[in-house]
């Protein structure tokens, strides 16, 4: 999958993943030694992460039903846990500096082609 942001000639990853299914989802990237730019993890379904067990830190914008994006972790590091954010329906991980690199901001739609 894309994901880029609605309106904007900004495409944030090339070969984003879905985890749809309890496995994929609980599953997320562990086990990876990184991300390259372009690469991502769409988790559908969910409102916060954890980083326990991974192997390297990552970006993770969470977006609401219309994938509007209402919370942003720059750099999350192994062994943290993010907050639980009631509004967020997804939530995408991202290599470590996507999100500041690509402008993304709160509020900005973002879409899966």
């Amino acid at each position: 999958m894309i994901v880029k942001m609605s309106g904007k000639d900004v495409v944030l990853g090339h070969r984003i993943e879905v985890a749809t299914t309890f496995a994929e989802r609980g599953r997320g990237l562990l086990g990876r030694t990184g991300l390259t730019e372009g690469e991502g993890l769409w988790i559908k379904r969910c409102n916060s992460i954890h980083m326990f067990g991974m192997r390297f830190p990552i970006d993770v914008a969470f977006v609401d039903k219309r994938g509007s994006v209402v919370k942003m972790l720059h750099g999350i590091r192994p062994g943290r846990m993010s907050g639980i954010y009631f509004k967020a329906k997804d939530a995408l991980e991202l290599p470590a500096g996507t999100l500041r690199r690509c402008g993304v901001q709160i509020g900005d739609l973002l879409e899966m082609m």
